[in-house]
């Protein structure tokens, strides 16, 4: 088996092509996470930039903003976890077949 340069080459802008396409997905894909029975929201994107927060008025209590703290951080963490779930998934799918398997291998953390 020889090593051929522009068969390999060919194959990373090929790969580079699909890794911007599954970034533009990203970009428009968007999850929500909820807390509290639903009392804060938060829409984020699968580029892990959040787009919504939304915080039902029952719960805010000037006397108890320390739990209203606690619920929107819970939901931010929960929402950023989804995301970064659903972009893994998204960029397997766009680079399926063209990265080894490399058990806890994440394209999503060098910009892919």
């Amino acid at each position: 088996m020889s090593f051929n340069i522009e068969e390999m080459m060919k194959r990373v802008q090929e790969l580079q092509g699909k890794m911007n396409e599954a970034q533009e997905k990203l970009k428009a894909l968007e999850t929500t996470a909820e807390v509290g029975g639903g009392m804060v929201a938060v829409t984020i994107t699968g580029k892990q930039e959040i787009k919504k927060i939304k915080i039902e008025k029952s719960i805010v209590n000037p006397a108890d903003v320390e739990m209203l703290e606690d619920l929107i951080l819970s939901c931010v963490n929960k929402a950023i976890e989804q995301s970064m779930k659903m972009a893994q998934e998204e960029v397997g799918k766009s680079t399926s077949g063209m990265l080894p398997n490399i058990p806890g291998l994440d394209p999503t953390q060098f910009g892919m």
